[in-house]
């Protein structure tokens, strides 16, 4: 003979608390951007060729690298680390046919001024 489960009852409704009105947050100030950072750097003509002309801070530099890489797809399937060169990397890559992602921005600093 199985027993049957008492029936447990609903556990009372509590009323819901009303949130406490917040105090006014003191204002951070707004972070300033690193004006060395954002400088704009004037490309040489290999690294020109692939990201333009036009002197463009370190950050969009490496960011138009990227799009070139990946629109040519030119990073390695095995190992997603490696950049694969074609023409106009390998003049920036100093000839070499392969280079790590993480390799990338000393070349870009040897291309910039």
């Amino acid at each position: 003979m199985a027993k049957k489960a008492a029936k447990k009852k609903a556990a009372p409704k509590k009323a819901a608390k009303k949130a406490a009105p917040k105090k006014a947050a003191k204002k951070k100030s707004a972070r300033k951007p690193n004006a060395a950072f954002m400088a704009a750097l004037t490309p040489s003509a290999a690294l020109g060729a692939v990201v333009g002309s036009k002197p463009l801070p370190r950050t969009q530099i490496i960011k138009k690298i990227w799009e070139y890489i990946k629109k040519n797809k030119l990073q390695d399937s095995k190992n997603r680390r490696m950049i694969n060169a074609d023409e106009k990397l390998k003049v920036l890559f100093d000839g070499k046919k392969q280079i790590s992602m993480f390799e990338l921005a000393k070349v870009v600093n040897k291309h910039v001024k």
